[in-house]
């Protein structure tokens, strides 16, 4: 697949069969999110692969609880009230593989970094059919004491990109983009 191929194909998907992922293309996937370009090369990311049922309810279960907090503070959007408190709906939407990239607390330009990393991965993991999605809902959890500890994440790195990868179950539409809003100097 050619790169402006997977750059247009690439979806966020929120439904996925539940087919284990083999190890080396989780591996693959790494592979290409290490080629990302980062600030004076510090290449400042680490991946925390999860493929443990239990672990990944675990978080889906206490990050729900942790974004309704937040509603209830005022900092997250009420509209996701519904999804939240639902018992039937999981975070992770039966994706069987969680990729965490997380970044150097001391580095300026980690979460950055990690990002660029993490688009490398969305667009390797299109390359090889397996549709991919951005976790937002687990982030702020995963940046806890209790969220840390769930996953062994070493005290100098910051959670980042919380990544679901998985076979998708059928074919996610493309979502309508906006025209470039370009501003132009000289």
């Amino acid at each position: 697949m050619e790169v402006i191929e997977a750059i247009h194909q690439r979806r966020a998907v929120r439904d996925f069969t539940g087919t284990v992922i083999a190890p080396d293309a989780i591996e693959f996937i790494i592979s290409a999110a290490i080629q990302a370009p980062s600030a004076v090369n510090l290449q400042p990311w680490v991946f925390t692969v999860v493929q443990d049922r239990r672990v990944l309810d675990l978080i889906s279960h206490e990050s729900k609880k942790h974004m309704l907090l937040g509603i209830e503070a005022g900092t997250v959007p009420s509209a996701l009230r519904e999804h939240l408190t639902n018992p039937d709906f999981h975070i992770f939407y039966n994706a069987p593989v969680l990729v965490l990239i997380s970044a150097l607390k001391s580095d300026a330009w980690a979460v950055e970094d990690a990002s660029l990393a993490a688009e490398n991965l969305m667009l390797a993991a299109c390359a090889k059919s397996l549709g991919t999605c951005w976790i937002g809902f687990a982030q702020r959890w995963l940046e806890t004491e209790e969220g840390r500890r769930c996953i062994a994440l070493p005290e100098e790195y910051r959670p980042v990109a919380p990544i679901i990868v998985g076979h998708p179950r059928g074919e996610v539409p493309a979502v309508a983009r906006k025209s470039a809003n370009i501003r132009w100097i000289g």
